[in-house]
């Protein structure tokens, strides 16, 4: 089994090594504004995946694909000789879309936001539905008043349920 930190540093040297040369070798004008995001490879170290945006548009994001396309074998040589692995890499291109994730991350944080001010501002006029003390609560005056009458009852001065020391 590979060790796991050779891989990371595996898969760090790929991403370096693909953007350059991606910004100095690569003189394909379908190439468009790209930024090499990310890169992972296998335990085996035979396949890696390199992560990349664009800015522009979907005919940008297209075009840049293409081109990533038909540079593979140049960057998989390079990514090879770099290595020096018994086998280099093979290496797929996958779009990040991580702006399109946050975007829509922010728009659901505003829609919980928004209704959370629209539950606070319903909170604000709410009133009790019953009466503001809605527990039962009985005068002192009442207290002593059933006290006295349970002893009349028993007549022996002692409240009827109470203890018998």
């Amino acid at each position: 089994m590979t060790d796991p930190a050779k891989v990371r540093r595996h898969a760090e040297r790929i991403r370096e090594l693909v953007a350059s040369v991606v910004r100095s070798q690569i003189k394909d004008p379908r190439l468009g504004m790209i930024t090499i995001t990310d890169a992972r490879i296998t335990a085996d170290l035979r396949d890696a995946t390199v992560f990349y945006t664009v800015l522009g548009d979907a005919a940008a994001q297209a075009s840049t694909a293409a081109a990533l396309e038909s540079a593979k074998g140049m960057l998989r040589s390079t990514v090879g000789k770099a290595l020096g692995l018994r086998h280099s890499p093979t290496l797929t291109f996958v779009l990040d879309d991580v702006q399109d994730q946050v975007k829509h991350i922010d728009d659901l944080l505003a829609a919980a936001r928004n209704a959370d001010a629209e539950v606070q501002r319903l909170a604000a006029k709410a009133e009790y539905a019953g009466e503001p003390q809605p527990y039962r609560v009985e005068d002192e005056d009442e207290d002593a008043d059933t006290v006295d009458a349970e002893v009349e009852e028993t007549g022996d001065g002692e409240p009827r349920g109470g203890d018998r020391r």
